[in-house]
């Protein structure tokens, strides 16, 4: 017999429902099931693009890492590689090693946090997220050793970094391999096969090659569909011209397969490390000429990208020859990946609802800005 149920409209949030920064989803469910979403954003919304225009050059980079500051090296990257699109210069080969160096850290830090949460929204309470937060402790320590600042580290200028690394980095950093080796194959061990983790996620919210790319989706959700795309093998940046590593792909654009390629991506992050440390040689770490106020050219404009923790994050900067950008415009991952959020939710029930939210791995201070 077919039990008649009457559809019933839930807010969720506005809170944290597997995100970072506050995020509302009025859903509407007929009995367990969803039947209608809508994301409700702007709740985090700062006029970071509109402030950008009324600071210098080198001090908008203080802004980017309050976009995602789950990954802000990666956002400064991305902003110096506009600035310096600009301006027509190249950083020395130093700073481009150290940029690609920490880039890479960042990612694996926001990895370790994007798939710790995903388990703690299947019901592994704890043990799970406290391995990947030991990890990430670390990384934000070496961090903390290059320029004093742990998540809104500002470490990138236009024309390289600001300050090269002190003498116990290396050292620090070579324990840190070592051991998060060790830590991380232990989480593989725990996590990759787990009965309750695959039967939750194997074939939930899967999105087809086709709606990624239509979607224009980009980062491990893209890649997870089965797309072979990835902007530092694309259009390389700073030192990914000469590093060596693999692209996950995916095959079933599922929760787990986003879980997977976040998982696989750390161990390319690792590799691509251990190469900046073989090949970087002694050298200034930052054009030593380039004046503290910069001026590019009236009527310049550049598109800075990068391929970020979360996907192709990107600044598009007009120039009117003064002292700070004339427009500033960002291309964040995160609210293009929200868009799928009708097609990864609708026909799933309540408890699928925040793993899936959870296996894109949004963060709110990028979208709302």
């Amino acid at each position: 017999m077919n039990m008649r149920t009457e559809p019933m409209t839930v807010n969720v949030g506005p809170q944290h429902p597997s995100t970072h920064g506050v995020f509302r989803l009025r859903i509407t469910f007929d009995g367990e099931e969803i039947v209608e979403v809508e994301p409700i954003l702007g709740y985090l919304h700062r006029g970071s693009e509109k402030l950008a225009e009324e600071r210098n050059y080198v001090q908008v980079v203080t802004l980017t890492d309050r976009m995602d500051y789950t990954s802000s090296m990666i956002n400064n990257q991305a902003y110096c590689l506009a600035v310096e699109q600009l301006l027509a210069i190249t950083p020395p080969k130093r700073g481009k090693y150290l940029r690609t160096l920490v880039a890479e850290l960042q990612r694996i830090a926001s990895h370790l946090i994007a798939v710790g949460f995903f388990i703690q929204e299947l019901g592994a309470f704890g043990t799970p997220l406290m391995y990947s937060f030991r990890s990430r402790e670390r990384i934000l320590d070496l961090f903390e050793m290059l320029c004093g600042a742990r998540v809104t580290v500002s470490y990138m200028r236009p024309g390289g970094v600001f300050a090269d690394t002190p003498n116990d980095f290396w050292p620090a950093l070579e324990v840190f391999l070592n051991d998060f080796a060790v830590e991380f194959e232990e989480m593989e061990h725990l996590l990759m096969e787990n009965e309750i983790l695959t039967s939750r996620t194997r074939g939930v919210s899967p999105i087809s090659t086709d709606l990624a790319i239509n979607c224009s989706l980009s980062g491990p959700v893209l890649r997870a569909s089965g797309v072979n795309w990835d902007w530092r093998k694309m259009s390389p940046y700073d030192a990914y011209d000469e590093m060596e590593f693999d692209i996950p792909i995916g095959r079933n654009g599922d929760n787990y397969d986003r879980f997977w390629v976040r998982m696989q991506e750390i161990k390319q992050s690792m590799r691509i490390i251990r190469q900046c440390i073989d090949l970087i040689e002694p050298g200034p770490v930052r054009i030593s000429d380039l004046p503290m106020v910069l001026r590019p050219e009236a009527g310049v404009e550049a598109y800075g990208r990068v391929e970020a923790s979360k996907g192709e994050l990107a600044f598009y900067l007009v120039s009117d020859g003064g002292v700070a950008p004339y427009r500033c415009k960002v291309r964040s991952p995160s609210l293009i990946n929200l868009t799928i959020t009708e097609h990864l939710l609708v026909g799933w029930t309540l408890p699928d609802m925040i793993v899936s939210l959870g296996s894109v791995d949004i963060n709110m201070g990028e979208v709302d800005r």
